[in-house]
């Protein structure tokens, strides 16, 4: 009996890692065959294409790296 796992869709952290470089992972990557492998922005984008060949599930969060910081008022007091 085997049992299908659902694709991850844990939103990724400052402690995953990229599996090229050490760098915070923003990118997940499910293969087809399994294992899952994690990419900073950088090495999404230099592999991407290929890696979409390969993948049975994208989990992309680059665009977290263009998001403007919320930043709050001073307190007045």
């Amino acid at each position: 009996m085997s049992t299908a796992t659902a694709p991850s869709a844990t939103p990724l952290t400052a402690v995953d890692r990229c599996d090229r470089c050490g760098a915070q992972a923003y990118l997940r990557v499910q293969l087809q065959a399994g294992g899952e492998l994690l990419f900073c922005a950088h090495h999404a984008r230099e592999h991407g294409e290929k890696l979409r060949e390969i993948a049975a599930y994208f989990h992309d969060e680059t665009d977290k790296l263009s998001d403007k910081p919320t930043i709050a008022p001073d307190d007045v007091h």
